[in-house]
């Protein structure tokens, strides 16, 4: 066995309280875990995290599931990327090196392209969280995108802002690549409809905790609308720090970020009124969300985010998948997952993801909230 550094040590106790293994044990198969597990965006990988391990410890406790005619459990190695893709990388090959993971979930888009360098070659599927349209469109056969792409809320939140709250948009989004990608489609978006952005200024969310010198520059033109970004505790903070500096104006909220929990962490849900963003799950009134809702927060005490009920409905799907073709090998498992989504039982599927598009994309709606008087109010999308 590979010695297992002090880092790899912490993560794994801090966030599994399982110890990391090399290779498959008889009965049980690992399934891998890069993302941000320290820094600005630790938050939202734990998040991620919390998802998986609930569905593996949900598995385990009923038996596993059957494989070449054996009981199997599912053995979670999780490694921290610091948000970083280089380290993805690196991650993603001691994963399959090391603990032969068939599949390995990683929560950025950088991270994820990454990894499409190498992981046909490598022979190992990519469940990617993220909603970046080009993750599938690459035509990766071993990728598989979790969240629905985000060019339906650019549209959507880009016509509700300016309908409702300006023309005038200050950007103040994140520096990470998914950021990017978000910020340069909501500026095409926003001025081929007539709307003028009036400053651009990109903060790194993931090193700093102070956003008073980025978010002065885009208060100081004016903006009536204010695009805003990364993970929600950071994003939480720059939303704080311009109500502090007088801004009154709305927010565009990129998916990345949840509003309820952006509100927590700027100070209450006034500090986010007029906010356009994804709808959070706590709003959603289905059997499978609400039953979701209520196992997550007897487990942890807290209101799960999207990030976590979609990690855990696309982990249960993966070892459904497992389960019905009795196989590990990424192919086969690539090819029978969406039988295996529409077949699988309610509780285990919050959204209700019941396909897979031919290029890898999980089938779900395209949503939009607004925060209305201190409420988060769903509103229908045209």
């Amino acid at each position: 066995m590979k010695k297992v550094t002090t880092l790899g040590k912490a993560v794994a106790a801090a966030t599994l309280g399982m110890t990391l293994t090399t290779g498959v044990l008889a009965g049980e198969v690992n399934i891998g875990f890069t993302g941000p597990l320290s820094g600005g965006a630790a938050l939202y990988g734990e998040n991620t995290l919390s998802g998986l391990r609930m569905a593996a410890e949900e598995i385990n406790a009923a038996g596993g599931f059957d494989l070449d005619g054996e009981k199997t459990t599912i053995n979670l190695v999780a490694l921290d990327d610091r948000y970083s893709p280089a380290q993805a990388a690196t991650n993603a090959k001691r994963l399959t090196q090391e603990s032969n993971v068939p599949a390995i979930f990683i929560p950025h888009s950088g991270g994820v392209f990454a990894l499409q360098d190498f992981n046909e070659e490598d022979n190992f599927l990519i469940m990617a969280y993220t909603s970046v349209p080009t993750v599938t469109e690459k035509g990766n056969s071993l990728t598989l995108r979790i969240p629905p792409t985000f060019d339906g809320y650019v549209r959507a939140f880009t016509d509700y802002a300016l309908e409702h709250q300006g023309k005038t948009l200050g950007m103040a989004g994140a520096t990470h690549e998914y950021a990017k990608i978000w910020a340069a489609m909501i500026e095409k978006e926003w001025t081929s409809k007539g709307g003028t952005v009036v400053a651009n200024n990109p903060m790194d969310y993931n090193k700093s905790a102070d956003f008073f010198t980025g978010v002065s520059r885009i208060i100081a033109e004016n903006p009536e609308v204010m695009f805003v970004g990364g993970a929600s505790e950071p994003t939480g903070l720059v939303v704080q720090q311009a109500r502090q500096m007088g801004f009154q104006g709305g927010f565009i909220v990129m998916d990345q970020a949840k509003i309820d929990e952006v509100a927590e962490v700027a100070g209450g849900m006034e500090m986010v009124e007029g906010a356009i963003g994804v709808v959070p799950l706590s709003v959603y009134e289905t059997e499978a969300a609400k039953s979701f809702i209520e196992r997550y927060q007897d487990k942890y005490g807290k209101m799960p985010g999207s990030e976590a009920a979609y990690n855990y409905l696309a982990l249960h799907g993966l070892v459904e998948a497992m389960d019905a073709t009795e196989s590990t090998d990424p192919k086969v498992i690539r090819g029978a997952i969406g039988n295996a989504l529409a077949d699988m039982e309610t509780s285990k599927n919050p959204y209700e993801v019941t396909d897979v598009t031919d290029k890898g994309g999980f089938v779900t709606e395209t949503t939009l909230a607004v925060v209305k008087d201190g409420k988060i109010v769903r509103e229908a999308i045209e």
